[in-house]
Order: structure tokens, then C-alpha cells, then sequence
């Protein structure tokens, strides 16, 4: 597409967005009377208007039912969590069987490795990218710790080559054959929340698996956003937030992934509860725990109705938007349309005051593009959002901006644009 750096342009694309409606759908944040351009998905997303129905149903149905609304209703809170299941399968690449919501990212993370880190003599490391999100480093360094290892021998990190800002894959692949004997576990991020670099992720799965490892994958920034195929691509385990494309509201709830081909495997460790007991037996209180087939059997703790409730309410407006497939074609066009904009605003300013650190080519990134200015990041970043552009700023010196395809226009992306370049020429200008 040739694109073109005015209001008509963005307006043309617009109307003839398919998916343009579902912007009517969301909340945007106000101040003074004014809306934001808000591009900034990637940390936390827009409230659905209907969430605030949907979470009055269950207000309404523990009004009306209390305890007994466990089982009674036309959504029992006991099996309530089987209608996010179906919607949530679509968005990750898996069967309803193979994925649950429940609890929060990092808690998921740590229940997943007690199953399926398990390090044996020499084969006790796990490898993962470096500069990986902090809650990853400290969920790997604690378990490490626990099972006796020093992080320092027991983490292999694998960083950009000299003067790069993204990973090559054949140098991930490269590290995993290196250490073939010694890893464990491979562990990374699907797309890097720092530099919003998605990951091969089949390529480094296979690779791991062609070692005799486990591959899990923390896809906080993946899911929702661009297209993966967890049980297609025989990944083991993943978990997520649902808070950031998916909609869910602050501190959303977790989803988790187990392939099934670990369903019958009675070897695995597991920190059991009593929601994880099997469901048909569950009230009868017995002793010895005998897991949910499934996922559902990774469950600790009971249904956790009113997080369900929010991120139930985001869910169903993606599958009336068709899942990803039609999300991610729009996601492109409107990322590349991001991209051009900046590229935009550095020729307005004569120089290259903006560089996009996220890679260029659509296969390995989703939705966000961050971008690193040369001078007054920070203060630049603070005017943006001063004059209602509200992205997010990650130190030391990155300005996140996420054009979501569910509620961001190309209009939005001009609009910032234009901002961008005011801010930009006053700041630089009065220096």
C-alpha cells in the first residue's frame, strides 16, 4: 500500500476498515472533555463497554442466588470458566481442553514450572532471552534457587549481537545445539516487551525439542496480538495475561496452555488444589489428589468470578470480530501506517530524531513499535501525553506506541502523528 501522510488518507482507510466498527465497543480515556489517542494496548487495553453488563450479571446473579449461584443461574459459577475456555482457544492455537483461565501471569508461571522444570544431573539450565521482562527474571531466578542452583550457571541468556537491538534466531538456535546436554528448559517471551521483537516461535520450539528439553513460552505480549499456533507448533506449556490485547482490566486473569500429549503423563510435579481435583468427584472431599483431565486439572484455587466476568466480556467481542486472522491483517496495515508516520516526522525535522528499534518485517512483530529518540525522549514522551497521545515510556530511553487493530483507527495513527511532530520541533526548537 503507498500511504500518504494526511487526514484524508487516514480517513479513506477508515471507512473502508472492516473492522472500524468495534472501536464503538471501547472505552477511551478522557481528560477535559477530550479523549486520548490512546496506543497503549500493549500494557493495558481498553475497557469494552459491555464489561460493565456482563459484570453486573454477576453481581446480580450473587445477589439473587449467593451460594447457591455456584450451580444455579443461567451461568454457574462452577462450570463458568468452560465459556471462556471455547473463546480463548481460537486466540492461542489450541483445543478448549488445553487451555484455563486462572490466577495471574507470574503465580502461572511458577505453577507451570514446578511441573515441567525438572532438572536432572547435568540437564538442570534454562535458556531464555536476555533482558527478558523483570517478572520472568525473577520467576526464573527463584526457581532455579529452589531446586539448589546458582542462577549464574543456571541461566543461559541469550542477547543481541554487538550494536543490534534484536535477536537473530539462528543465534537463539545456535546457543540452544551449544548447551544440547545441559538445558532443561527453554523459556522465553513471545514477543519481547522491550523491543516488541516476535519470536520464531515454532522454529525455537523445535530446536528445543530436538535437544531433549521443554519448551515454555510467557506470551504476555503475544496473545491477542498476533497469531500463534501453541498445539500445532507442540509447545508444552505457555501462560499469559489477558489484560493488555485482550482486554480484561487491571490485574486481569491469567490464561494457561498445557499440550495435550502431557494430559496422561503422571510423572509431572504439580502444586495441587482443590479446583484442580477431578470435577465429578470434587465434593465428595476425598484424600489423594486426582487432577482434572486437561488443564483444568492445573487449577489451585476456586473460579474467580468477576475477573472472569471482564475478561468473558473482551472475548466475545473477538469472536464477532472472527479471532485473529482478521485482526492481525488489519494489525499489519495499521503497524506499517505507524512506522511511516514516524519515518514521517524525522524528514519533517530534517533529521533521524526517532528510530523504530522493533523490526521491520511484519513476521517478527505484532502491534507495538518502540522507538528510542535521540534527544529529550523522555521529555517528548511527557508531551505527548500532555497534549492527549498516551503511550508508555520504558527506561532507559524507549517510547512504546501500539496501534490495536480492535479499537485504533488509522485516524488515530495521523492525529499522533501530528502531534508527535509538534512536540518534537517546540522541545528541540527551544533548546
Amino acid at each position: 500500500m503507498n500511504f500518504e501522510n494526511s487526514l484524508s488518507f487516514a480517513k479513506t482507510q477508515d471507512d473502508a476498515d472492516q473492522l472500524h466498527q468495534f472501536r464503538s465497543q471501547f472505552l477511551f480515556p478522557n481528560h477535559n472533555g477530550k479523549d486520548f489517542i490512546y496506543l497503549c494496548g500493549n500494557s493495558l487495553g481498553l475497557q469494552p463497554k459491555v464489561a460493565s453488563e456482563v459484570l453486573k450479571r454477576q453481581l446480580d446473579n450473587w445477589a439473587n442466588y449467593a451460594v447457591e449461584g455456584w450451580f444455579d443461574g443461567n451461568e454457574p459459577w462452577m462450570f463458568y470458566h468452560k465459556e471462556l475456555k471455547k473463546l480463548m482457544a481460537p486466540i492461542v492455537g489450541a483445543s478448549p481442553a488445553e487451555v484455563c483461565p486462572m490466577n495471574t501471569l507470574t503465580v502461572n508461571l511458577h505453577l507451570l514450572m514446578v511441573s515441567f522444570y525438572q532438572p536432572k544431573g547435568k540437564r538442570f539450565k534454562i535458556i531464555m532471552e536476555g533482558g527478558a521482562f523483570p517478572s520472568d527474571q525473577y520467576a526464573i531466578e527463584s526457581q532455579v534457587r529452589f531446586h539448589g542452583f546458582d542462577p549464574k550457571e543456571a541461566i543461559i541468556e541469550v542477547f543481541p549481537r554487538e550494536g543490534k537491538e534484536v535477536l537473530r534466531t539462528e543465534d537463539i538456535v545456535a546457543q540452544i545445539k551449544e548447551n544440547a546436554d545441559q538445558i532443561a528448559l527453554v523459556m522465553f517471551g513471545g514477543i519481547n516487551y522491550y523491543t516488541g521483537q516476535w519470536y520464531d516461535m515454532e522454529t525455537i520450539t523445535k530446536a528445543g525439542h530436538e535437544i531433549g528439553a521443554i519448551v515454555g513460552w510467557d506470551l504476555a505480549h503475544a496473545a491477542g496480538n498476533v497469531p500463534v499456533k501453541l498445539h500445532d507448533w507442540e509447545v508444552d506449556f505457555a501462560c499469559w495475561c489477558s489484560y493488555k490485547y485482550q482486554n480484561s482490566g487491571p490485574g486481569g486473569i491469567s490464561g494457561i496452555f498445557v499440550h495435550e500429549k502431557h494430559f496422561n503423563n503422571t510423572s509431572l510435579n504439580r502444586f495441587a488444589g482443590w479446583w484442580g481435583y477431578q470435577e465429578s468427584k470434587r465434593f465428595k472431599m476425598e484424600k489423594g489428589f486426582v487432577p482434572e483431565a486437561g488443564a483444568d486439572g492445573w487449577q489451585i484455587s476456586c473460579t474467580q468470578v468477576m475477573p472472569m466476568a471482564l475478561f468473558h466480556a473482551s472475548l466475545q467481542i473477538f469472536e464477532q470480530a472472527g479471532f485473529i486472522e482478521p485482526l492481525r491483517k488489519k494489525s499489519i496495515t495499521l503497524t506499517q501506517y505507524l512506522e511511516f508516520i514516524v519515518n514521517e516526522v524525522n524528514k519533517d525535522l530534517g533529521f533521524e530524531q526517532f528510530k523504530i528499534i522493533t523490526p521491520k518485517n511484519p513476521d517478527d512483530r505484532g502491534a507495538q513499535l518502540s522507538i528510542i529518540a535521540e534527544r529529550n525522549g523522555k521529555q517528548i514522551f511527557d508531551g505527548l501525553m500532555a497534549n492527549h497521545v498516551l503511550g508508555d515510556w520504558r527506561e532507559p530511553d524507549v517510547i512504546r506506541l501500539s496501534a490495536v487493530p480492535l479499537y485504533n483507527s488509522y485516524e488515530d495513527v495521523y492525529l499522533a502523528g501530528q502531534v508527535l511532530l509538534k512536540v518534537s520541533r517546540d522541545i528541540l526548537i527551544s533548546r
